[in-house]
């Protein structure tokens, strides 16, 4: 590695770390000022604001948008060699601009894997004592709005809720059945049924229960019945941002289960998962655009190279949020959708570097 590397590199981790102090540091304020009302009215301890909170915090936003703020690092630094004439003096000395991008790659891998080890392992775990925080202190109690509620508790076993109260753990118009090679053997229906946290059951209103054995049938009709079912209350009651909590081993376990309960969101689970991988992968991608972009010497100066890279930034995030759109509503797989941005930006940096200095 020459000393035109470490220099680039210097430039390029020492531009990135401090773009990230800077931005951080006006973002925090702007975070402190808006929940200032949620903690004067709660007055959670100083200690846990500082620890709880904003030190889970930094590393989840500095870590979310790491290839943003590796792209205006390079598009900042680079554009200021090219306006010192430095861009043209490597390149006048013999050194291909594909070569003055090792170390812009070297740099962009470290960044990369560093985000992939965080993605996966530490921000969950972080993740885990911020959103607790912010469930104690900041958010509203939650309500589960969610209408035509179906669940698949074993490969036989189905429920069904019309709606379901978080708060009370109540479940309206609820419905059990078992169903073995297409025939229904086993059906339950109610008016609602509720939680009993004493005893640990569920207690069953105004019921309908029909049971077929072989070629015998038997209806049953009741005003209570205490139960028990293979779920709790808890599955209904979590806002879905907890995956944000799982590392990927766990949450891969979370998905597999919840495939098997028949669960809709899956196309969300799925979407966080891919974008672990998807938004580290996307540093090099934008480091190569935004060196191909700032590196030509423009009338323009810094400023230009800034506002052009502002746009193709923007734009990316404008992928990313349609990509996911897709996703989410079923439209196309969640790699396929999460991929999407990466791979068309891939190939504008492609033509970029094409047609980048000589």
């Amino acid at each position: 590695m020459k000393k035109l590397d470490l220099y680039i590199i210097r430039k390029f981790l020492g531009t990135f770390f401090f773009a990230i102090i800077l931005i951080l540091m006006i973002v925090i304020v702007f975070d402190i000022s808006e929940k200032m009302e949620d903690f004067l009215a709660k007055k959670p301890p100083l200690h846990e604001i500082i620890f709880d909170y904003y030190l889970n915090f930094i590393p989840f936003f500095a870590n979310l948008f790491s290839p943003l703020f590796t792209f205006i690092a390079v598009i900042y630094f680079t554009s200021r060699m090219a306006y010192r004439s430095e861009i043209i003096a490597i390149l006048g000395s013999g050194v291909s601009f594909r070569r003055m991008l090792f170390p812009y790659m070297i740099s962009a891998a470290v960044l990369a894997l560093l985000s992939l080890y965080l993605n996966h392992f530490v921000i969950p775990h972080s993740n885990g004592i911020r959103l607790s925080f912010e469930e104690k202190y900041i958010r509203n109690p939650f309500e589960n709005k969610d209408i035509n509620i179906h669940r698949q508790l074993s490969p036989e076993s189905f429920i069904y809720f019309r709606s379901y109260n978080s708060r009370t753990n109540t479940g309206y118009n609820f419905s059990f059945e078992k169903i073995r090679d297409g025939n229904r053997y086993y059906f339950l229906k109610s008016d609602y049924l509720q939680w009993d946290s004493i005893g640990n059951k569920w207690k069953v209103e105004n019921y309908f229960i029909r049971q077929v054995d072989d070629m015998k049938e038997s209806v049953i009709k009741g005003n209570e019945l205490d139960t028990v079912f293979d779920f709790q209350p808890s599955e209904f009651s979590k806002r879905e941002n907890r995956i944000e909590a799982m590392q990927t081993p766990e949450l891969n376990r979370y998905i597999d289960e919840e495939k098997k309960k028949g669960a809709y969101r899956i196309p969300f689970y799925e979407v966080e998962m891919d974008r672990r991988t998807a938004f580290p992968f996307a540093t090099f991608v934008l480091t190569i655009i935004g060196a191909a972009v700032a590196s030509r010497r423009v009338r323009g100066g810094i400023g230009w190279h800034i506002g052009l890279g502002l746009l193709i930034a923007f734009t990316y995030i404008l992928f990313m949020q349609i990509s996911t759109t897709f996703a989410t509503s079923g439209s196309a797989p969640a790699i396929i959708a999460v991929w999407i941005p990466n791979l068309i930006f891939a190939v504008l940096a492609f033509f970029m570097l094409r047609s980048a200095p000589k």
